[in-house]
């Protein structure tokens, strides 16, 4: 097991926070009634944010998320730049990051992860993560998917996250030396949960909706008698008093 130099890994936990705090502040943009902001505008505010976070000490705010949350993995760290590269390209709402083959991949082993560290499990995935066989064995099977996924233009720019992130692993064991801790975090699990809920809401209010469907008008007294079995016989009872009228008078 070998473990990230502590200077870099204090440089990623700055820049990795500022970009996800980043990514949440224009996202509560998306929602509010405001204009879109100028590239120039953007520009101000990410590099005051950042210039905020790379302060020395406590003085960052990224030093007490990390005391909270400890450190976002590579995974979050990339979708949150790619969020941030469609805001930049005036994209408001942009594009899905959180694909539902990406976000039930991660909602799964996410769940299963928790469950071993809850005790539930008692298998030891987590650690596992440490290891010095499976996890490389992991990253590169990881690595060469995304590289083919990247050639074959399928999903380019998720995949282009996820190898960055085990590239991150690979060459400086980042953020904590533990491969699960660079492909998996919980404010991730909690990105993916959402957006696959929010997915199956979506599909559940399409299915309810019949297209085409009309309400039924009510109907009319005229209407009931066009419709009803009687009315040949009413009818023609209806001209039989009239006849009968007409040779009266």
């Amino acid at each position: 097991m070998s473990l990230p130099d502590l200077a870099s890994q204090i440089v990623y936990g700055r820049l990795a926070w500022a970009t996800v705090v980043a990514t949440v502040l224009l996202a509560l943009l998306d929602v509010l009634p405001v204009r879109r902001l100028s590239q120039r505008t953007l520009a101000g505010l990410l590099a005051v944010l950042f210039a905020l976070f790379m302060l020395p000490g406590a003085a960052s705010p990224a030093y007490w998320l990390a005391l909270a949350f400890q450190y976002p993995s590579g995974l979050l760290f990339g979708c949150c730049v790619l969020k941030l590269r469609q805001h930049w390209d005036g994209q408001r709402g942009g594009g899905t990051v959180m694909m539902p083959p990406l976000a039930a991949a991660i909602a799964v082993s996410g769940a299963i992860l928790y469950l071993d560290a809850m005790g539930l499990l008692t298998q030891g995935y987590y650690y596992a993560g440490f290891g010095p066989t499976a996890a490389p064995l992991v990253a590169l099977l990881g690595a060469a998917a995304c590289a083919v996924a990247i050639v074959r233009n399928l999903a380019r720019p998720q995949a282009g996250a996820l190898l960055t992130a085990i590239l991150l692993f690979t060459l400086l064991r980042l953020p904590t030396g533990n491969l699960w801790d660079t492909l998996l975090d919980p404010l991730l699990w909690g990105w993916a949960v959402t957006s696959l809920v929010t997915l199956a809401l979506a599909r559940i209010g399409q299915h309810s909706r019949v297209p085409g469907a009309r309400l039924p008008e009510p109907v009319r007294a005229a209407d009931l008698n066009t419709l009803s079995p009687l009315a040949p016989l009413g009818a023609a009872q209806q001209s039989t008093t009239i006849k009968e009228h007409v040779s009266g008078n």
